[in-house]
């Protein structure tokens, strides 16, 4: 518990850091991680907490920017509150729509919900473009960030140590509540909603509340995004932001405070990261939630406890080899998966259909890709992805074989030093038992 607390506590000194280690654009990369990091975890007090799954949780981010807009003065006007205080009015706007969505979307449970409320998020989506007075039509509606306390809020820096403290400050609320009695009964209403009802729980209530708590925080987040960029559209609306952030959740771990932040934060990151490198990233992304799904279903942050937990039943020594050969297998499968994908992607596009219609003879010419050129019709072209990923379940079986060696040797120490412990006891009870025949 010591050490978790030290983490997050350098952590949050990191952050506040960042900016005078990091360029501009990587500040503006970190605010797009912290603001989709307080997304993913408004979003799994309903989802990962409640147990609620919501498929239009967008609705509530946009809510939130437009609200935001709205307060900041468009066209000119005043702004209704201080720039630093602009997030109050995505906070309140989104906790009313919360109350007026949930009421309905919670008279019903599982995927019955889940559709209720993918349908009023797809409702708002296409109401959004003809209610120009809320939302601008299809042009959007944009601000500016006026001056307080002294600061202009022109730059990024400014707007980075806003959106920090915003998202420290929501996300430390959020972590108060799951500590109160409320936050008690949001579990229970999770594990066994018919039990609490039987309790005399008004269940429906409950739901309500916390889904008004969860759009209340995603509408902060979708303050600060507005904030951050001075504009939003009806775009903001559309079902990708709502997969986005059930992906994030789920990668990161719903079951886990902090499993929803490392998941947005990393997934964010690997967005931005990617998209400058190829026009696959949304499959990769894909790829990796239906991996995580398969082989790891409790997130990026339930591999880290089992790490560490490993870590401390084994030796660092004893471990190292095992996570060797899993890094060595994760890499050649990660490779063989990028050259195919990559190689596919520009064998199917039109440009290079079109070149292969017009190249002499029918043949196919040759692929450009990590600095070299390809052969669609060579056997090395496709030779070598299957060679990477047989040589990655090569691997992946090493370190499962090892693996296994590891928990047999510590099951056998076990069992040996209950042996130990049961003849010791043994031989006590015989010492006493002569000790009473001598006195008798």
């Amino acid at each position: 518990m010591k050490h978790s607390r030290f983490l997050i506590l350098a952590a949050i000194v990191l952050l506040f850091a960042l900016p005078a280690i990091l360029s501009h654009s990587l500040v503006n990369a970190v605010n797009q991680m912290l603001i989709a990091a307080l997304f993913a975890c408004a979003f799994n007090l309903l989802c990962g907490q409640a147990g609620m799954l919501s498929f239009g949780h967008a609705a509530y981010f946009g809510i939130g920017a437009f609200a935001t807009l709205h307060a900041m003065g468009i066209m000119g006007q005043e702004s209704l509150l201080p720039t630093p205080l602009l997030p109050l009015a995505g906070a309140c706007v989104g906790f009313l729509s919360g109350l007026a969505a949930g009421w309905f979307s919670t008279k019903r449970t599982g995927v019955y919900f889940s559709m209720i409320t993918l349908a009023l998020a797809e409702l708002l989506h296409t109401m959004a473009p003809h209610l120009r007075s809320l939302f601008g039509g299809e042009a959007g509606l944009s601000g500016m960030r006026y001056p307080a306390l002294g600061l202009t809020f022109g730059s990024d820096i400014h707007v980075y140590y806003l959106t920090l403290v915003w998202v420290l400050g929501a996300i430390g609320l959020q972590y108060y509540i799951t500590l109160t009695p409320y936050g008690r009964l949001v579990l229970a209403l999770r594990e066994n909603s018919h039990r609490l009802s039987f309790l005399g729980y008004n269940v429906h209530h409950l739901g309500t509340l916390t889904f008004a708590l969860s759009a209340m925080l995603t509408g902060i987040a979708g303050g600060l995004q507005a904030i951050s960029i001075e504009a939003s559209n009806y775009a903001i609306f559309d079902m990708h932001l709502s997969s986005e952030v059930v992906l994030n959740t789920y990668i990161g771990g719903v079951n886990v405070f902090l499993g929803p932040i490392l998941g947005a934060a990393v997934m964010t990151f690997f967005g931005n990261a990617a998209s400058d490198l190829t026009r696959n990233w949304l499959l990769y992304k894909g790829i990796i939630f239906v991996l995580v799904m398969m082989f790891m279903p409790t997130g990026i942050a339930g591999l880290v406890m089992m790490l560490t937990a490993n870590l401390r039943k084994y030796s660092a020594l004893l471990l190292w080899p095992v996570l060797l050969l899993s890094c060595i297998a994760t890499f050649l499968l990660t490779m063989g998966t990028v050259f195919t994908v990559e190689m596919m992607q520009r064998i199917l596009s039109q440009d290079y259909q079109m070149l292969a219609q017009m190249s002499d003879g029918g043949e196919w010419p040759p692929v450009q890709l990590f600095g070299r050129q390809w052969l669609p019709g060579s056997l090395i072209s496709w030779g070598l992805p299957v060679v990477l990923f047989v040589a990655g379940g090569y691997f992946v079986k090493l370190a499962k074989n090892r693996w296994r060696v590891l928990q047999e040797a510590s099951s056998d120490q076990s069992s040996e030093t209950d042996s130990i412990h049961n003849l010791g006891e043994m031989t006590t009870e015989s010492e006493h038992e002569l000790n009473e025949r001598e006195k008798a």
